[in-house]
């Protein structure tokens, strides 16, 4: 058995799948509000203290990565005391009790942070969040590196793929359910991001949790970019499925969280720590829809 492992958020798609992807080098424990009735499963609410302490002694880790977050951005402007339990009040005790432990943190954040107006963005760039959700994340991260100046913090753009279990809530899986059900796409042309495929975020998250020089912020996506609406067009086509169902907003939508129009992360730092290639965004399309076929 390697080092002990505790994923918090691992019922989501990014945490089942690095649960998998890391169970060869750790003792990997999965915690979530409502875990699996399996071994190594632990109950944890990290809005909760107490809660979040009884799951640190019940594993004792030595390695955790926080991945739970409410990450609705129009949900977080709705309910922002909800947002902000989660968000930001839970990420502190988490990164409280890696503190009293020893645990070494690594804490999965957003592009979200900025408000997207620069169009291209290095970790040292200051956080500019224009929506609520971004907010909290900001604030957590600013925390998390007073508290663990050790601790290794990946923000992310978009990541594209589908959980161990089907039926999971990611945007790779709401385009391919509309797409097979014959139902338009709305997509925004002047939103522009570098997402990340869920298979090679993993192996950049297993090199910089086995390194022990990876600390503060490291940008995590693909090496270009592109709109939403071509990002969308681009997964139809690698689907073999008509992209003329994907349609063009060229507006935001009024009522709706304000969003960065074009968040570029840099990923030169992750370049120098990691020997995982950064992939294109062609590539990281054609990754996410080869694991669905």
């Amino acid at each position: 058995m390697g080092p002990r492992l505790l994923i918090i958020g691992a019922s989501g798609f990014v945490g089942s799948r690095w649960a998998r992807a890391a169970a060869n080098d750790f003792e990997v424990f999965a915690g979530s509000r409502k875990p699996a009735d399996q071994e190594r499963s632990v109950a944890i609410d990290i809005t909760n203290p107490q809660s979040v302490r009884a799951a640190f002694d019940a594993v004792r880790p030595e390695f955790v990565t926080h991945l739970a977050a409410l990450s609705d951005i129009d949900r977080c402007e709705r309910e922002r005391e909800l947002a902000e339990q989660i968000n930001f009040f839970g990420a502190l005790n988490v990164a409280r009790e890696c503190a009293r432990t020893g645990a070494r943190l690594l804490y999965t954040s957003t592009d979200a942070v900025f408000d997207g107006t620069k169009h291209i963005y290095y970790e040292h760039d200051s956080p500019t969040p224009l929506n609520w959700y971004g907010e909290t994340k900001a604030r957590a991260e600013k925390a998390i590196a007073e508290l663990l100046p050790a601790a290794t913090i990946v923000r992310l753009s978009l990541v594209l793929g589908l959980g161990i279990v089907p039926g999971g809530n990611s945007y790779l899986e709401k385009v391919i359910g509309n797409l097979q059900a014959g139902n338009q796409i709305v997509s925004p042309t002047f939103e522009f991001r570098n997402p990340i495929d869920v298979g090679t975020l993993c192996e950049f998250l297993l090199e910089l949790t086995k390194r022990s020089d990876a600390t503060g912020i490291f940008h995590c996506g693909a090496s270009d970019k592109m709109s939403r609406y071509d990002l969308a067009c681009a997964i139809a086509r690698q689907l073999g499925r008509d992209p003329a169902l994907i349609v063009a907003q060229t507006e935001p939508v009024p009522g709706r969280a304000p969003r960065g129009q074009d968040d570029f992360l840099v990923t030169d730092r992750l370049r120098q720590f990691c020997s995982t290639p950064v992939p294109s965004c062609q590539q990281v399309i054609e990754r996410a829809v080869d694991a669905v076929a």
